[in-house]
């Protein structure tokens, strides 16, 4: 079963879905969540909205991934708010 981490200790269940890669779109996600195809710990949840908390298992069909903790070590890269001198222009045809 695969982890993905989350920043803080809770997430909406269709953010989720998308962190998780396990739905393109939040459309998608609310139609899946709609058909009653996704699962929380077992459970089909209808609600986007709903609450997930570290540890939880999120099922959708047969793929299924737990809500981790971020890691500490991990190296975040926002590119909105770096701060260096990288031209993506220069770089981009290469």
């Amino acid at each position: 079963m695969l982890d993905v981490s989350i920043r803080g200790e809770s997430i909406k269940l269709g953010q989720f879905l998308k962190l998780a890669s396990l739905v393109a779109t939040g459309g998608e996600a609310k139609e899946l969540i709609e058909q009653g195809q996704v699962t929380v710990n077992g459970e089909v949840v209808t609600q986007r909205g709903a609450t997930l908390a570290l540890g939880d298992v999120i099922c959708v069909t047969d793929t299924c991934v737990r809500v981790a903790a971020e890691d500490e070590d991990d190296d975040y890269f926002d590119e909105a708010t770096a701060d260096d001198d990288f031209d993506p222009e220069k770089w981009r045809n290469l």
